[in-house]
């Protein structure tokens, strides 16, 4: 992967502007592809997309990957309707991981040029449902066994939770690393009631994590059959880990992203 600044992309730089493509012809080219917005779930930040955002910007299309507050579903929701909207022409793909899919199944009318919604082992619930209540139904899972809640009302994973389980496989000392900069979510966003799920009137896709330890892969199987998602199942431990190093979350974005573009 070439990087911005590399010895060829500045050579690239001095072609002759005959050697290349019009402007409208590069406009129209770039025009084909639909935005894509990566929204990040709890305990990580928008900076967990950034192999995947590589692989997408090197195939041509615009990315963005805002920070999302982590305080409640509709302070989420706002900078999503308004990446989406205010900041991208034309239609726009959305993919969501672990809380992140509950961001984005809360968008409303006021994000009216999404047009398809990728969810990579990440919540996708129903109208009236929460995510305290779902996961209230079978034992805790090992990434969230030991949760601690400040005094300010925010959730943090423990060490352990978060290197051995969170991040099981990220190289320990960069999963350290990852912990130290985790970012909180409030834990009475558990308490959020979903409205009408976005799901119900976009195409979806959806990636199932086979030994995922943060969500159990059965409610992910759940959430994807309900919402009739195009579904892939990947052997993948830690969500965390799959963001920056497979390729799986990449591919899905992007056949999300060709179908929207596809001719009718």
């Amino acid at each position: 992967m070439r990087r911005a600044g590399d010895t060829d992309n500045a050579r690239y730089l001095l072609v002759p502007t005959r050697t290349r493509a019009p402007i409208s012809q590069e406009r129209e080219i770039a025009m084909a592809r639909p935005n894509i917005v990566l929204v990040h779930g709890a305990w990580a930040d928008g900076s967990c997309w950034s192999a995947v955002i590589e692989r997408l910007q090197a195939d041509g299309y615009h990315v963005t990957a805002p920070q999302f507050p982590l305080t409640s579903l509709d302070d989420g929701c706002r900078p999503a309707c308004g990446r989406s909207s205010g900041f991208q022409d034309g239609p726009t793909v959305v993919a969501g991981h672990s809380y992140g899919g509950q961001i984005m199944t809360a968008l409303r009318s006021d994000a009216p040029n999404v047009s398809a919604l990728v969810y990579i082992a990440a919540f996708g619930l129903d109208q009236d449902e929460s995510l305290g209540a779902l996961l209230s139904q079978g034992p805790v899972t090992p990434a969230l066994a030991h949760m601690i809640t400040d005094e300010q009302g925010f959730g943090w994973l423990s060490e352990d939770d978060f290197v051995n389980h969170f991040a099981a496989d990220v190289e320990p000392t960069k999963a350290k690393v990852m912990y130290a900069v985790q970012q909180p979510l409030t834990v009475s966003a558990f308490n959020d009631v979903m409205g009408t799920p976005a799901w119900k009137s976009l195409p979806s896709w959806y990636l199932v994590a086979t030994d995922d330890e943060a969500i159990p892969p059965d409610a992910e199987r759940q959430f994807a059959a309900r919402m009739g998602a195009t579904t892939v199942e990947v052997a993948v431990q830690s969500r965390r880990d799959g963001l920056s190093s497979r390729r799986g979350h990449q591919t899905s974005s992007r056949r999300a992203a060709e179908a929207v573009a596809a001719p009718a």
